[in-house]
């Protein structure tokens, strides 16, 4: 059973409201081969902050790929035909972008803890010959900050859903002023 919402995404081509802060979610399938419309979607949406440098929209859409790729592999948001996949992104300071990602939980046959965390310390004859378990160590480092939470922070809520967000902060943003939509 999904919890996301079961809406398509949809077409928000424009930047925040004016005196807003955030951009309205969008709405996936909770599929791999969504990642393309995903990573287009945020270009188009980050497109409309004239101030934003083309490296750091580029890092901004490189991380989002992972965590979007992270909630389809180890949620139910891949797992559940019905699957989705929620994408926010705001301005929660100046000079500051936060991308998020909800995903639709714990996997149904999941026994452990399917948090998302760093992997652990490798070797370097492991790191050569190893092809999967670097993604978020690159978000750690492309992001100024990055965590996650639960969706809803009650014991009895555990398992619904993960919120895996990174922040991303760029000194052409503070200056900005309405060239973000708005952004204070």
């Amino acid at each position: 059973m999904a919890i996301v919402p079961h809406t398509p995404a949809l077409d928000h081509t424009n930047s925040p409201p004016d005196n807003e802060s955030r951009w309205e979610c969008r709405v996936y399938p909770g599929q791999l081969s969504q990642t393309s419309q995903v990573r287009t979607d945020l270009t188009c949406d980050l497109d409309r902050m004239t101030s934003l440098p083309v490296e750091a929209q580029e890092e901004m859409v490189l991380c989002l790929s992972e965590m979007f790729a992270n909630a389809c592999e180890h949620s139910r948001s891949g797992e559940d035909p019905d699957g989705r996949v929620v994408r926010t992104l705001d301005l929660p300071r100046p000079g500051t972008v936060r991308i998020s990602i909800i995903d639709d939980g714990t996997p149904a046959d999941a026994v452990t803890d399917t948090s998302p965390r760093m992997p652990r310390r490798r070797t370097k004859w492991d790191c050569e010959r190893t092809e999967r378990g670097r993604g978020l160590l690159m978000v750690g480092e492309l992001a100024s900050r990055w965590g996650f939470r639960p969706v809803l922070d009650f014991p009895f809520c555990a398992g619904l859903g993960t919120v895996i967000w990174a922040e991303f902060t760029h000194p052409t943003l503070i200056d900005a002023g309405n060239s973000c939509g708005g952004a204070r």
